[in-house]
């Protein structure tokens, strides 16, 4: 393929950039006074280089850095016009950047800040590009032994791990392979290399393997090469490669909790802290029970704690050391934030994960099992809230205690958040037609009515997926599975303002005025103004309205959005963006919840969502399944359906929704499985239905049995 034309059109560019800042090898202040007016010309901040802000010294791979992270791509494209200018570049600036390998936003230079690299780290990266540039232009010996003693130097240093493949690719990247995480993961599938590559490789390509030394990378480059002209795979370059492992990885996740999420840990480094230099000092974090061996062999927490209980004590039960073993190994991943504790009440550093779980079998203190971490900060800051004793705890659910601490470590804020961008998987409104029982017509009723409304309710009986159908709703209209501007609450009795807009809490030291989630939500879309934002609320009939808004009660009709008005708690106004709508769920068939306030009811349009057996989505997912008892089945509820809309004492509101059938795939569709769904689901909510009619549910707890008979 023409390297000017489809994905591969950056190429050009970036190797013909890659040939001009050789030329600042041995004036680097040069460079950094462009790199400065490059960013001063486009009107765009410059990215954190240094502690102090502007760099003392640079290294070439950073500087294609500044616009290979996760940042928007026009200002990727805007900082590239920027270099062509700067450095007189003849190839055209790239549109398409698809499948081209990005740098986590937090860990996007390969040197340490002042204070925390060696003298010659810059340097040891210079050395490397230049015995690359020259590699890749004459294969000689000598070449690449030079290169090889430049790259195993450079590998050894703090902040380089699989960055240094991604940097060497960007630079030459016909002549160097990628080996981040996409590429990893595509190069072990032996349905995408030949069979004897993936053995000979495993150790570097698997889901814990090590950077390889410079001589196992260069001989993978080769047998690439050799697979290459084989000609038995669609790739024939590493940037068909590189692309066609995009691609692969690109797919639409089966469920939102697949969608990319940052996770936040606490994180003692052994007692009172004790391994804490060495973690420092190695970028790396340390857990102990090295004695259980490679915790990646387990295929469960089980099996952890009984391998614990054999070498240990056999008394105990090691519960939440079996779980935090497992979630070190199986759980947390790259770009998951590390705070370090000691103690219960005492933060000393934080970091951001950098690699896969690591088993290091020669070490002897029995702090066996290491991930690498690229430390941020390091120091002493108290805390008013206690952190649990054990040595590794997911903190990312309780975000008032996440907030907290991240507003300790608040640096460089703008650089960090402005400009991140994650790479979302794409949702059309055919992947919501494809997985929502809906019509087309309906959908783009709803859409439409959120749209002029800003607040809709879907109302409708149990099952027929409408907290399902909110979620992908939003991300339909998004375009992506944005998680980060989707929120969910659900609403119940004991829900109020204070949880709501805002409200004093106790601390230690008396009370402290909190932010709710709603607040904390308007505010981050106000930033965003251009996005759309949805809030979603479960079960919004089971609490009290007027009192969970409060004086917001009038500020969510359409006309008064960006109103602003007097906070209770506070001298703040406040207002509720554009661009922010809410999105309600109401089960119909609850008879225990009083009717919505009238005041409110006007405010939001209200929606009914059926079952939708009756749809050519679920038809054609009946078709798939190809199991005459599920048919049988699905035609008694069809026709239970019609017996309970008939009924003046429910009507449609409590008809069987079709979520309870949608979890299936032709190997699964089991006598047992449709038994469950029987005996434990429809028969009790029949039993509620008609509490007073013991013959009907009688009549119909045997016809659903005997359709699956």
């Amino acid at each position: 393929m023409d390297m000017k034309t489809g994905h591969y059109e950056w190429t050009a560019f970036y190797t013909e950039l890659a040939d001009q800042l050789f030329n600042f090898k041995s004036d680097r202040a040069e460079l950094i006074r462009k790199i400065c007016q490059i960013f001063e010309k486009i009107e765009m901040k410059l990215p954190k280089l240094e502690k102090g802000g502007i760099p003392t010294d640079i290294d070439p791979f950073t500087v294609f850095g500044l616009f290979n992270k996760g940042i928007k791509d026009e200002n990727r494209i805007q900082i590239m016009k920027g270099m062509a200018d700067a450095f007189d570049l003849s190839a055209e600036v790239p549109q398409s950047l698809s499948g081209i390998p990005v740098l986590n936003n937090m860990n996007a230079v390969f040197y340490g800040f002042e204070g925390d690299r060696e003298a010659d780290d810059i340097d040891h990266l210079w050395q490397l590009f230049e015995s690359a540039l020259k590699l890749a232009g004459n294969a000689s010996d000598d070449h690449r032994k030079a290169f090889c003693e430049a790259y195993d130097t450079a590998l050894s240093q703090r902040y380089i791990k699989w960055n240094i493949t991604m940097g060497l690719y960007w630079i030459r990247p016909y002549f160097y392979v990628n080996l981040d995480s996409r590429n990893r993961a595509f190069l072990y599938n032996s349905e995408h290399m030949p069979a004897d590559f993936v053995a000979r490789y495993q150790p570097y390509i698997k889901t814990n393997a090590k950077v390889p030394p410079a001589e196992a990378y260069l001989d993978m480059i080769d047998a690439c090469e050799a697979v290459f002209e084989s000609g038995q795979y669609p790739y024939t370059t590493f940037p068909e490669l590189s692309n066609a492992a995009w691609v692969e990885t690109q797919g639409r996740p089966e469920n939102d909790d697949e969608v990319p999420t940052i996770h936040y840990w606490t994180y003692a480094p052994g007692q009172n802290a004790e391994k804490w230099d060495e973690c420092y000092q190695k970028g790396i974090m340390l857990l102990g029970w090295g004695e259980i061996g490679d915790l990646s062999v387990f295929p469960s927490k089980s099996a952890m704690r009984k391998k614990m209980q054999e070498i240990y004590q056999e008394d105990t039960s090691y519960k939440n050391s079996a779980h935090a073993t497992w979630q070190f190994v199986r759980e947390m991943k790259p770009g998951d934030v590390i705070f370090v504790k000691k103690g219960m009440s005492e933060i000393v550093g934080r970091g951001i994960v950098t690699s896969d779980y690591a088993y290091e079998p020669d070490r002897t203190d029995h702090f066996n099992h290491l991930r690498h971490v690229n430390w941020t900060d390091r120091g002493s800051w108290m805390i008013q809230n206690r952190t649990a004793m054990k040595t590794l705890t997911d903190i990312t659910p309780y975000s008032g205690f996440v907030q907290q601490l991240k507003d300790i470590f608040e640096r460089d804020a703008l650089d960090e958040d402005d400009d991140q961008a994650v790479n979302y998987p794409v949702y059309t409104e055919d992947d919501f037609l494809s997985e929502v029982y809906m019509s087309e017509e309906k959908y783009h009723d709803i859409v439409n009515l959120l749209h002029h409304k800003k607040n809709i309710i879907l109302e409708g009986a149990p099952g027929v997926g409408k907290t399902f159908i909110a979620k992908k709703l939003a991300y339909s209209m998004m375009g992506v599975k944005d998680i980060d501007r989707v929120m969910m609450v659900q609403f119940h009795q004991s829900y109020s303002y204070e949880d709501f807009i805002m409200g004093f809490r106790p601390t230690e030291g008396g009370f402290e005025l909190k932010k709710g989630v709603f607040y904390n939500f308007c505010k981050k879309a106000e930033i965003d103004s251009d996005n759309d934002y949805f809030f979603i609320i479960d079960e919004i009939n089971r609490g009290n309205l007027s009192k969970i808004f409060g004086e917001l009660f009038m500020l969510i009709e359409k006309d008064k959005r960006e109103h602003k008005i007097q906070l209770l708690y506070s001298d703040e106004k406040f207002a509720i963006p554009k661009k922010l709508y809410i999105i309600g769920t109401m089960n119909t068939a609850d008879r225990s919840l009083a009717m919505l306030d009238y005041a409110l009811r006007r405010r939001f349009a209200f929606i009914e969502i059926e079952p939708g057996f009756d749809t050519e989505g679920f038809k054609a997912y009946q078709k798939s399944l190809n199991n005459e008892k599920f048919d049988r089945l699905i035609a008694c509820v069809t026709a239970l359906n019609d017996v309970i809309a008939d009924d003046d004492s429910l009507g449609k509101g409590f008809c069987i929704g079709h979520s309870f059938f949608c979890h299936f795939k032709p190997e699964t569709v089991s006598d047992q499985a449709l038994s469950s769904i029987v005996e434990y689901e429809l028969i009790p909510l029949l039993k509620e239905y008609w509490f007073d009619e013991a013959s009907k549910v009688k009549e119909w707890r045997d016809k659903l049995r005997s359709a699956i008979q």
